[in-house]
């Protein structure tokens, strides 16, 4: 799977936030509530219009130098694009 060159935001009417009730990060949609995992908040925490791609993977694989994880995160953003709760910004 190749490295998307552009840099991903959430999506208009997507809101990350932290609910303290569940005690997780969830994702915000119109009339919809996804309770994230903690690597899905991890890597969506990263995506705000600026990075790559590839900078989220390195800043990922800065904070978890042990982890095998640039596949993990291209899927992931892959099937956030799909689900879209991404939408992604032409780097300048």
């Amino acid at each position: 799977m190749s490295v998307s060159t552009e840099a991903p935001r959430l999506a208009r009417r997507v809101r990350l936030r932290y609910d303290e009730v569940r005690d997780q990060h969830v994702l915000l949609l119109p009339e919809r509530v996804i309770v994230l995992s903690e690597s899905a908040a991890q890597i969506l925490g990263l995506v705000d219009g600026e990075r790559d791609e590839a900078a989220i993977i390195a800043e990922l694989q800065r904070r978890y130098p042990d982890a095998d994880l640039a596949e993990d995160v291209r899927e992931f953003l892959a099937q956030a694009r799909t689900n879209k709760w991404l939408q992604s910004e032409a780097r300048r």
